[in-house]
Protein backbone atom coordinates (compact mmCIF):
# COMPACT_ATOMS: atom_id res chain seq x y z
CA UNK A 1 0.00 0.00 0.00
CA UNK A 2 1.24 3.86 -1.15
CA UNK A 3 0.94 6.87 0.69
CA UNK A 4 0.80 9.94 -0.74
CA UNK A 5 0.34 13.72 -0.22
CA UNK A 6 -3.08 15.09 -1.80
CA UNK A 7 -0.84 17.77 -3.24
CA UNK A 8 0.83 15.50 -5.39
CA UNK A 9 -1.77 13.61 -6.36
CA UNK A 10 -3.87 16.46 -7.72
CA UNK A 11 -1.06 17.69 -9.88
CA UNK A 12 -0.53 13.55 -11.16
CA UNK A 13 -3.58 12.10 -11.00
CA UNK A 14 -3.70 10.10 -14.24
CA UNK A 15 -0.48 8.32 -13.06
CA UNK A 16 -1.90 7.50 -9.61
CA UNK A 17 -4.79 5.56 -11.33
CA UNK A 18 -2.89 3.61 -13.03
CA UNK A 19 -0.20 2.84 -10.19
CA UNK A 20 -3.61 1.75 -7.75
CA UNK A 21 -4.79 -0.35 -10.91
CA UNK A 22 -1.57 -1.98 -11.20
CA UNK A 23 -0.24 -2.06 -7.10
CA UNK A 24 -3.50 -1.20 -5.06
CA UNK A 25 -4.83 1.19 -2.92
CA UNK A 26 -3.25 4.32 -2.17
CA UNK A 27 -3.67 6.21 0.81
CA UNK A 28 -4.30 9.91 0.26
CA UNK A 29 -2.74 12.10 3.33
CA UNK A 30 -3.24 15.71 3.93
CA UNK A 31 -0.86 17.38 6.18
CA UNK A 32 0.14 13.90 7.09
CA UNK A 33 -3.22 12.71 8.01
CA UNK A 34 -5.18 10.21 5.80
CA UNK A 35 -7.95 11.55 4.41
CA UNK A 36 -8.57 9.16 1.15
CA UNK A 37 -8.20 6.37 -0.36
CA UNK A 38 -7.96 5.39 -3.95
CA UNK A 39 -8.87 2.39 -4.84
CA UNK A 40 -9.51 0.65 -8.36
CA UNK A 41 -12.85 -1.65 -8.02
CA UNK A 42 -11.70 -4.93 -9.91
CA UNK A 43 -15.30 -5.16 -11.63
CA UNK A 44 -18.73 -3.38 -11.15
CA UNK A 45 -19.96 -6.28 -7.90
CA UNK A 46 -16.92 -4.84 -6.28
CA UNK A 47 -17.92 -1.51 -6.99
CA UNK A 48 -21.40 -1.91 -5.92
CA UNK A 49 -19.99 -4.14 -2.13
CA UNK A 50 -17.26 -1.29 -1.73
CA UNK A 51 -20.11 1.38 -2.20
CA UNK A 52 -23.02 -0.34 -0.02
CA UNK A 53 -20.09 -1.10 2.43
CA UNK A 54 -19.88 2.54 3.47
CA UNK A 55 -23.21 3.92 2.41
CA UNK A 56 -25.09 4.51 6.37
CA UNK A 57 -28.61 4.36 4.78
CA UNK A 58 -27.75 0.68 3.94
CA UNK A 59 -25.76 -0.36 6.78
CA UNK A 60 -28.92 1.18 9.19
CA UNK A 61 -31.07 -0.86 7.08
CA UNK A 62 -29.21 -4.16 7.95
CA UNK A 63 -29.11 -3.63 11.60
CA UNK A 64 -32.75 -2.87 11.77
CA UNK A 65 -32.88 -6.48 9.73
CA UNK A 66 -30.20 -7.98 12.59
CA UNK A 67 -32.30 -6.50 15.37
CA UNK A 68 -35.53 -8.19 13.51
CA UNK A 69 -34.06 -11.30 13.29
CA UNK A 70 -32.90 -11.47 16.93
CA UNK A 71 -36.41 -10.68 18.08
CA UNK A 72 -37.46 -13.61 16.01
CA UNK A 73 -39.68 -11.83 13.52
CA UNK A 74 -37.01 -12.54 10.03
CA UNK A 75 -38.54 -14.57 7.78
CA UNK A 76 -37.34 -18.15 7.05
CA UNK A 77 -35.25 -19.17 4.07
CA UNK A 78 -37.76 -20.65 2.35
CA UNK A 79 -40.58 -17.06 3.00
CA UNK A 80 -37.88 -15.20 1.83
CA UNK A 81 -37.29 -16.40 -1.81
CA UNK A 82 -40.91 -17.11 -2.06
CA UNK A 83 -41.59 -13.39 -1.25
CA UNK A 84 -38.80 -12.31 -3.57
CA UNK A 85 -40.13 -14.53 -6.82
CA UNK A 86 -43.70 -13.48 -5.72
CA UNK A 87 -42.50 -9.49 -6.44
CA UNK A 88 -40.23 -10.54 -9.68
CA UNK A 89 -43.70 -12.00 -11.08
CA UNK A 90 -45.37 -8.91 -10.00
CA UNK A 91 -42.93 -6.33 -11.44
CA UNK A 92 -42.72 -8.31 -14.50
CA UNK A 93 -46.35 -8.18 -14.99
CA UNK A 94 -46.45 -4.80 -14.34
CA UNK A 95 -43.85 -3.86 -16.41
CA UNK A 96 -45.37 -5.80 -19.60
CA UNK A 97 -48.90 -4.00 -18.89
CA UNK A 98 -47.28 -0.25 -19.63
CA UNK A 99 -47.41 1.29 -22.99
CA UNK A 100 -43.75 2.16 -24.20
CA UNK A 101 -43.58 5.99 -24.16
CA UNK A 102 -43.84 8.28 -27.10
CA UNK A 103 -41.58 11.32 -27.49
CA UNK A 104 -43.47 14.28 -29.38
CA UNK A 105 -42.36 13.73 -32.55
CA UNK A 106 -43.95 10.07 -32.45
CA UNK A 107 -40.75 8.31 -31.83
CA UNK A 108 -40.65 4.94 -29.44
CA UNK A 109 -38.85 6.08 -26.09
CA UNK A 110 -36.34 3.49 -24.56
Amino acid sequence: MKIAPLADVKARLSAYLEKCQTEGPIVITRNGKPVAVLLAPADDDDLERLILGHSPRFQAFLEKSWQKIKQGKGLSSKAFWQAVDKRSRKRNSASRRQPAAVSSSGKKLE
